[in-house]
C-alpha cells in the first residue's frame, strides 16, 4: 500500500520527544508550586495549610469527578465531530485520543494536542489536512461555550461581574471567525500571498478550512454546546463548591464566572495550560469579592489541581495506549 506523504510525515514525529515535553511539564508544575508556595508564604503557611486540610479525601474524590465529567463530555464532543467529519471512530478510539491529548495540554499553545492527528493518521489512513479541522473546532466549541457561560454568569450572579461581557463578546467573536470556512480560506490565501513560500502547506491549509461547514449541522451544534456545557459547568460547580467548604459563600454564578474566566485569560496569556495567567486572574477576582488570601490562594491551588493537573495525569496514562493502538492501527493499514 502506497502511503500518503502527508500521513508519513506525521508517523515520523519520533516518540524522543516525549522526554523534552515530560520535562516541559516536570517544569511547569515545579514553576506553578514554588509561584503558590510564594503566595502562601506571603498570606503564612499555617493559614494556607490549615485551608486545606480541612478538604476530605471524599470532597477531593468529588471535585475530581466533577472534573472527569468535563473531560467525559468534551471526549464525546470529540466523537461526535469525528463521526461528522467521516472518520470510522469508535467511541473508546475517540475517548483514548482526546484524553491521551491531554498529555501534550500544557505546550505552549497547547500545539502539542495536535498528537491526536498523528493518531488518527495511523488509525484511518486520513492526511492531516482532512483531520485537522477536528482540532480548529474543538477549540472554537470550547471558545463559544465557556463564552456563553461567562455571559450567563454576568446576568445572573449576584452583583454582577464587571468586565466579564467583554471577554465574553471576544471570546464569541473570535469562535464564530475560527469556524467560517469562507473567513479562514481568506486569511489563508492573504498569507500565501504576502509570503508567497510554503505552498503545500497553505493548500492542505485551504483544504482543512472547507471542510469546516460540516460542523454547522444544526444538530451537530446543538450536540456540541449541550456536551459543552455540562462540562465546563461541572467545573465551574466544583469551584463553588470548594470556595463553600473553604469558608467563602460565593454566589454559585458568580463563582463560575470566575473561575470560567480565569480559564478563558490563562489561555489569553499564552503560557502552557494558562499556568501564572489563571491562577493570577483567579486570585484577583476572589480578593475583589473578599475573599481573603488565606482563603483564594489554597483554593486556586486546589483547583488547578484537580482540573489542569488532574487532566495532565490522565493525559500521561492515557499517552501510551494511544501510541500503542495507533502503531497497531498503521501496521494494520499498511498490510492490507
Amino acid at each position: 500500500m502506497t502511503s500518503d506523504p502527508t500521513c508519513s510525515k506525521i508517523r515520523k514525529v519520533p516518540s524522543r520527544r516525549r522526554g523534552p515535553e515530560l520535562l516541559i511539564v516536570g517544569l511547569l508544575l515545579v514553576l506553578f508550586l514554588a509561584g503558590v508556595a510564594g503566595l502562601a508564604a506571603a498570606t503564612g503557611w499555617k493559614e494556607t495549610a490549615a485551608q486545606i486540610a480541612r478538604l476530605t479525601g471524599a470532597q477531593i474524590a468529588l471535585l475530581l469527578a466533577l472534573s472527569l465529567v468535563n473531560y467525559l463530555m468534551r471526549s464525546l464532543r470529540w466523537h461526535v465531530f469525528a463521526r461528522r467529519l467521516g472518520l470510522p471512530l469508535s467511541p473508546a478510539q475517540s475517548l483514548r485520543h482526546y484524553l491521551g491529548g491531554f498529555a501534550m495540554s500544557v505546550t505552549p499553545g497547547r500545539v502539542g494536542e495536535l498528537v491526536r492527528m498523528r493518531w488518527l493518521s495511523r488509525e484511518t489512513g486520513w492526511a492531516v489536512e482532512r483531520t485537522a479541522p477536528l482540532a480548529l473546532v474543538d477549540r472554537a466549541s470550547d471558545l463559544a461555550v465557556m463564552a456563553l457561560i461567562l455571559a450567563l454568569a454576568v446576568s445572573l450572579a449576584a452583583g454582577g461581574m464587571g468586565g466579564g461581557f467583554a471577554v465574553a463578546v471576544v471570546a464569541l467573536v473570535v469562535a464564530y471567525a475560527a469556524t467560517r470556512p469562507s473567513l479562514i480560506v481568506a486569511v489563508v490565501s492573504l498569507g500565501y500571498r504576502l509570503t508567497g513560500r510554503l505552498p503545500r502547506l497553505f493548500a492542505r491549509a485551504r483544504i482543512a478550512a472547507r471542510s469546516m461547514h460540516l460542523f454547522s449541522h444544526p444538530s451537530v451544534l446543538a450536540a456540541a454546546f449541550a456536551l459543552g456545557f455540562a462540562g465546563w459547568f461541572a467545573e465551574g460547580f466544583a469551584f463553588h463548591l470548594l470556595l463553600g467548604w473553604m469558608g467563602a459563600g460565593i454566589d454559585l454564578w458568580k463563582a463560575v464566572g470566575i473561575f470560567v474566566f480565569a480559564t478563558l485569560a490563562g489561555g489569553l496569556t499564552g503560557t502552557p495550560g494558562g499556568v501564572g495567567g489563571a491562577e493570577a486572574a483567579m486570585i484577583a477576582l476572589l480578593t475583589l469579592e473578599g475573599v481573603p488570601m488565606e482563603v483564594s490562594v489554597p483554593a486556586t491551588a486546589v483547583i488547578r489541581v484537580t482540573t489542569l493537573w488532574f487532566a495532565l495525569a490522565l493525559g500521561i496514562a492515557a499517552f501510551p495506549l494511544a501510541e500503542k493502538f495507533s502503531t497497531r492501527g498503521r501496521d494494520a493499514l499498511e498490510n492490507r
